[in-house]
């Protein structure tokens, strides 16, 4: 593989180590070998182009919520854009920023390539009206304020893609979602109860965290996480940061979605020839045009893959890949 160097992020991650930093997303040929369930070989790029130097228009603006709240968000706009345009809601972890969330991901290098419109919402901070650090997500039982208080983050990224349609054409049969730590447990959220409007979310290190997910119409969710996660742990429980959350084991989330879906019983396994510690789970047969898949990967700890210590997997071209792979 090949990789982009990105600058380095200096921000502190306390709560989930949200915002540690990655290099911009790499491409990779991805022959791979099959285990005894007979899968086909691993590719998980094959839908999209390589990253290239951003090349675009970066603005930022802001809603207003129900509860009062001014909100804001980072929009990245490429130079040549399809019309209609895909749309992706970047979701930042906890503690972190829709800019940082926008360094340390490289989305808009993919979004240049491939052509597709960025938004890098800001969560909420601790204060009533939603100002201050630390900013969260109310994924559910996680995150910090976000939570505590409440907030009503699935009606603010509602009316977020609302206020983005005013100016731009955007698909509605590609509007995704993404997300890293609190910001993945965000978006596996919306998958549940925006799926009207999302129709594909790709997270890594998440996990669910609401007690009833029904998706209103079929939606394709990826997730990936690495063994060695001690934030949000691969068998569940509490982890290392200040979520001070016991968490659900994050495959949970995934047979969970392939059980709402009727997708079929038994997934196939594939192990990529070229990097053994990366392993594919796909349950097949779901409603409608829908897939649902884990990734998990041996030795990988919360930080964003794509960079050292674990450079094996891009999350950022396997998340793009498989989101626009899942139009509806």
């Amino acid at each position: 593989m090949t990789a982009m160097r990105m600058s380095a992020l200096g921000l502190i991650c306390l709560l989930v180590l949200a915002c540690a930093g990655s290099s911009p997303p790499r491409q990779s040929g991805t022959s791979g070998t099959s285990d005894a369930s007979g899968t086909s070989p691993l590719s998980l790029y094959a839908n999209s182009l390589p990253a290239s130097k951003p090349v675009g228009a970066v603005t930022t603006h802001t809603v207003i919520t129900d509860d009062g709240r001014t909100r804001s968000y980072r929009l990245f706009v490429p130079a040549q854009l399809p019309t209609p345009a895909p749309l992706l809601v970047a979701l930042h972890g906890g503690l972190g920023s829709g800019a940082q969330f926008a360094r340390s991901s490289g989305f808009d290098a993919l979004a240049t390539a491939n052509g597709g419109v960025v938004a890098y919402p800001d969560g909420v901070g601790r204060a009533a009206d939603g100002s201050g650090g630390a900013r969260t997500w109310n994924g559910g039982r996680c995150c910090g304020a976000a939570a505590a208080q409440e907030v009503d983050d699935v009606a603010f990224l509602r009316l977020l893609v609302a206020d983005i349609e005013r100016t731009h054409a955007v698909d509605p049969h590609r509007v995704y979602a993404t997300g890293h730590s609190n910001g993945g447990i965000m978006a596996l959220r919306l998958a549940c109860e925006a799926a009207d409007l999302f129709v594909a979310v790709g997270v890594q290190s998440a996990a669910l965290e609401i007690p009833d997910c029904a998706p209103s119409t079929p939606v394709s969710v990826l997730q990936i996480h690495g063994t060695a996660d001690t934030n949000i742990p691969i068998d569940g429980g509490r982890g290392s940061g200040l979520a001070g959350v016991a968490f659900s084991p994050p495959r949970q989330a995934a047979e969970t979605f392939a059980a709402r879906q009727a997708c079929s019983l038994d997934p196939t396994v594939t192990t990529w020839a070229e990097h053994p510690d990366v392993r594919l789970t796909q349950w097949a047969g779901c409603a409608g045009t829908a897939s649902v898949s884990f990734i998990e990967v041996a030795g990988a700890a919360h930080a964003w893959m794509g960079q050292p210590p674990h450079p094996d997997l891009d999350a950022s071209s396997a998340i793009w890949s498989f989101l626009t792979g899942h139009p509806r």
